[in-house]
């Protein structure tokens, strides 16, 4: 498992490349989260299934992507949709997106009987989507071996989420949750970069 200081430096590493405008395409670090991301990967299995969104490096690198191929996946400007296949890692930039390819496989897993389970990770926005009320009230219908997991920063892109939608809704107790405020903006650096 990778520590904190790992993810961190690798974060940093793409930050720089992307800063001197060798990455082409739109990126989404992580940062300050790492803690609530270590502790959840130790309860995922390298054969199970994870899904991810637009800022995936973390979650791709927990669950074994190895590094130097998913920092060419991203000079490559394929950050916002790293898959893997050997790693049973995928990705989607498009919001809730991911997720009915997540429970899809979900369901084979159950119809095939295997012991491997589907983790997903979404956002607080992708939270109060339409999308993933009926993803999650199907796998929980269904039984299906799915978890859901909630990273809350706040943010609906960069408008607050409460203020983009109103009140938040509830979070489920058999929902994964945590809050944490993010080091870098929506997408980028937070510095002009000219390519």
């Amino acid at each position: 498992m990778l520590s904190a200081k790992k993810l961190i430096e690798f974060e940093i590493k793409v930050k720089k490349v992307y800063e001197k405008g060798l990455v082409k395409a739109p990126i989404h670090l992580s940062g300050n989260n790492e803690k609530h991301l270590i502790k959840i990967f130790k309860k995922i299995k390298k054969t199970d299934w994870v899904f991810s969104t637009w800022r995936n490096h973390y979650h791709a690198l927990l669950h074994g992507v190895d590094e130097n191929w998913l920092f060419k996946e991203i000079i490559l400007g394929r950050s916002m949709g790293i898959i893997s296949k050997k790693n049973k890692f995928y990705s989607s930039a498009i919001v809730g997106g991911i997720l009915p390819i997540a429970l899809g496989v979900a369901m084979a897993n159950k119809m095939k009987k295997s012991k491997d389970k589907v983790f997903v990770f979404i956002g607080d926005m992708t939270y109060e989507t339409g999308i993933f009320h009926e993803t999650f009230k199907y796998a929980e219908n269904m039984k299906l071996p799915i978890k859901f997991i909630v990273e809350d920063n706040d943010l609906s892109t960069n408008t607050p989420t409460k203020k983009a939608w109103g009140k938040k809704s509830k979070i489920s107790k058999k929902i994964t949750y945590y809050k944490y405020k993010r080091n870098f903006p929506h997408h980028g650096t937070g510095n002009w970069i000219l390519f």
